[in-house]
């Protein structure tokens, strides 16, 4: 059985990509049986491809430093995401494509701006992305080979938590949702959380966080932050239609949990547990709309001191791509 991690743990859910929280301290307990077959050497982080029915999982990018910000293009062929390059600073994170056909990485940007959060538009030609090039973190756009990139909207706050379907894009500001057209023009709020910004015993203020339109894009599904008993917060993960109207709270476990992804046929999401109380789990889940029948998708072969940060599902719900970390070979930690 997979083991709990017994530390105090900085989580970082994806939700509200303004602060970048570290892992103080780990305890790996016994190593589960397991392979090294989707292991590289020397190499902490990775991109791992997992198909949920035969629970194999296989190295697709390997990386020394912190990765995040996973999205598949519409073709299922290409992946973009944020990796840090060099040092361990903000300034030194940049944007890259990797091609799943011939195994190519390319880099997006450079520059000395925080450039994070990549997602894909719905035909496959552009990338919206997070950069924090002025006074705040905005939405900015580039084409698939990274040229031609400008900005597309400042709300004159820290935006956050991006994600394009169709003619909509969903955004985090202020901690709350947000929901613009696909030039970033009509702004307007879709969620009006209890208690937005206010701060309490958490790492992130009250709010809500890290939205995500459905396959269809009627709906979007995002994380409330509930409470803060935990330090990481007590997130419960909730659906609203794009008009605003009728939101339904699809889970009241007060987890650190989110970074959910949409099955390709709109029936089922995928999200991360980060902690249950203090303990890290690091945990893959998927569940109906309807809130129930939520299983753990972690294989058991898994270590505990194999992190999963984030995953989204590939062209099939059958596959699904994730970040991965092995603590225990974390340089500097």
């Amino acid at each position: 059985m997979r083991k709990f991690l017994n530390h105090k743990t900085g989580f970082r859910l994806g939700i509200n990509i303004l602060l970048l929280i570290m892992i103080s301290s780990c305890q790996s307990g016994e190593p589960a049986t397991r392979t090294d077959t989707f292991r590289s050497s020397g190499e902490s982080w990775g991109i791992y491809q997992l198909d949920l029915k035969t629970e194999k999982a296989i190295l697709i990018h390997g990386a020394q430093k912190g990765i995040s910000g996973l999205s598949l293009d519409p073709t299922g062929t290409n992946l973009v995401f944020s990796q840090m390059t060099g040092g361990d600073s903000l300034e030194q994170t940049e944007i890259y494509k990797y091609s799943l056909i011939d195994q190519d990485l390319v880099r997006l940007t450079d520059n000395t701006a925080w450039d994070v959060y990549p997602v894909w538009s719905p035909d496959g030609s552009q990338i919206l992305f997070l950069s924090w090039r002025e006074s705040t973190l905005d939405i900015y756009q580039m084409d698939a080979n990274g040229d031609n990139q400008r900005l597309v909207y400042d709300s004159g706050f820290h935006d956050a938590d991006i994600d394009w379907m169709g003619e909509q894009i969903v955004f985090t500001s202020q901690s709350r949702i947000w929901i613009m057209d696909s030039e970033g023009n009509n702004p307007r709020p879709l969620t009006d959380p209890p208690r937005a910004g206010e701060w309490g015993q958490a790492n992130l203020p009250f709010g809500d966080y890290d939205p995500r339109l459905s396959p269809d894009g009627s709906k979007v599904l995002y994380s409330r932050m509930v409470g803060d008993v935990s330090p990481h917060g007590n997130y419960d993960l909730f659906l609203i239609e794009i008009e605003g109207l009728n939101p339904v709270n699809l889970t009241e476990t007060g987890y650190t949990q989110g970074l959910s992804s949409w099955a390709p046929s709109g029936e089922e999401i995928l999200f991360i547990v980060s902690a249950i109380d203090d303990r890290g789990v690091y945990d893959l889940y998927t569940m109906k709309l309807n809130g129930k029948e939520s299983m753990l998708k972690t294989p058991e072969y898994f270590p505990p001191d194999f992190l999963i940060h984030g995953a989204r599902y590939g062209s099939e719900d059958s596959t699904v791509y994730f970040v991965g970390q092995w603590w225990e070979d974390t340089p500097g930690d």
